[in-house]
């Protein structure tokens, strides 16, 4: 081979190098911070639009019935410590969702939060929160959970830096 074509070849892997190093890059960027739906206006203005669209179950009619029966039960989620502190959502009979995907009832943008962390669901006239699989876990009251707990009030979770209590 000549110097020229061997200079080339060097050239194109070069470029190739590059290309690699710029895709990894942006990979790691969106996984950090995630994609991009939207610009930070219209996400924060979508909050309230989250917390209400929850309220109506079309697709989950049985907790309905129970409703008399969740009054012993927790009826709220407050956040009491983050950067979000003082926000609540009514638990009504539809999931609750907690992470980072701006999909969740509850965003938490936290890099210790997995896009989507975890649940709060209606099972058997009480709440149940699931983990969802998360990288760093969930703590409540303390212990990290491994299974579905039932909720009580004043149960605290811990999801990352945020921390959530269940409330009447």
């Amino acid at each position: 081979m000549s110097e020229f074509t061997v200079t080339v070849f060097r050239f194109a892997f070069f470029i190739i190098l590059w290309l690699f190093v710029f895709g990894v890059a942006g990979v790691l960027k969106r996984d950090i911070f995630g994609a991009k739906k939207g610009s930070r206006k219209s996400r924060r203005g979508g909050k309230a639009d989250r917390k209400a669209a929850p309220t109506p179950a079309p697709s989950r009619p049985a907790p309905a019935p129970a409703a008399p029966r969740q009054q012993a039960h927790p009826g709220s989620v407050r956040v009491t410590a983050g950067p979000l502190a003082g926000t609540f959502v009514t638990l009504s009979g539809a999931p609750v969702t907690f992470g980072r995907a701006p999909d969740n009832t509850i965003v938490i943008s936290d890099d210790f939060a997995s896009s989507h962390h975890a649940r709060i669901v209606a099972a058997n006239g009480s709440w149940v929160l699931e983990d969802l699989g998360s990288t760093n876990g969930t703590i409540v009251d303390g212990s990290p959970i491994h299974s579905p707990i039932s909720l009580r009030i004043g149960t605290q979770i811990t999801i990352g830096h945020t921390t959530l209590e269940t409330q009447s």
